[in-house]
């Protein structure tokens, strides 16, 4: 289904209601205090923050009603969750929750596979993160997690890379004007510059320039890793002359080149 239908999962999103600030509070107490009528009308008034976070993941080859679905898991996981004596707008703190929960989705579902003691590891260093930052209020270094766990960082770094979501070479990374630049454009492949290019275009037109004997010569030597002595009882002539003709060849391939 694709992500601008109006209905998706069934739900008519035209239809889903909009809550202001003081009803969103008003309905959030009655939620703990356990009325379940309030707590669906808080879900549906808040599936307009799902539809808004899927939109993230539109590009992942993924169905958008799978995505609906677990985003409203971790939506239930933030009304379930949210501390409403702390300062801190619902969707402030529900946004991250449900962006967790479709990122946990899609690395369990990844066709690359990652060991289940790496992802153990990696959503205990992630739980650990979390609890650093509320008791911290800042962002915990890899070390400070690691001796949390008491492990080697290297473990721990490993087993972060390991869950990273993969991203394709045609993901836009900045857009301005519509002309995007994409990541294939950000990597750089050091085997294939254009200088290489070039060298390789003028080698192979330096070479026409030789002579049949010549060619065969450089060939013998150089791309079959032929000693002289043997390029010399390959083709019926003197070592000296093979000298010879590899060095003439060279010297006049310079030239061209």
């Amino acid at each position: 289904m694709i992500i601008n239908k109006v209905e998706i999962c069934g739900v008519n999103t035209s239809e889903l209601p909009v809550f202001k600030a003081d009803q969103m509070r008003e309905l959030l107490v009655k939620i703990k205090q356990g009325d379940e009528d309030a707590r669906q009308k808080f879900v549906k008034g808040n599936l307009r923050l799902v539809l808004s976070v899927i939109q993230k993941f539109n590009n992942r080859g993924e169905n958008v009603d799978d995505l609906f679905q677990i985003g409203c898991v971790g939506l239930i996981k933030a009304i379930d969750n949210f501390d409403l004596s702390q300062n801190v707008r619902f969707s402030t703190y529900a946004v991250p929750m449900i962006i967790g929960e479709i990122r946990r989705y899609l690395r369990d579902n990844n066709p690359i596979r990652v060991s289940r003691s790496l992802k153990d590891i990696a959503y205990k260093a992630l739980q650990v993160r979390e609890r650093l930052i509320r008791t911290n209020s800042k962002e915990p270094t890899i070390s400070e997690i690691a001796k949390e766990l008491d492990m080697e960082v290297e473990s721990v770094v490993m087993a972060l890379d390991a869950i990273q979501d993969p991203i394709s070479l045609f993901d836009p990374v900045y857009q301005d004007n519509g002309d995007a630049i994409f990541v294939m454009d950000q990597v750089q492949d050091k085997k294939d510059t254009d200088e290489n290019w070039l060298e390789e275009i003028a080698l192979k037109e330096a070479i026409k320039k030789l002579s049949s004997r010549e060619k065969l010569v450089l060939d013998l030597r150089f791309y079959k890793g032929r000693t002289q002595i043997e390029v010399a009882d390959e083709i019926g002539i003197s070592q000296a002359q093979v000298s010879r003709i590899e060095k003439n060849a060279l010297k006049n391939m310079r030239k061209y080149i």
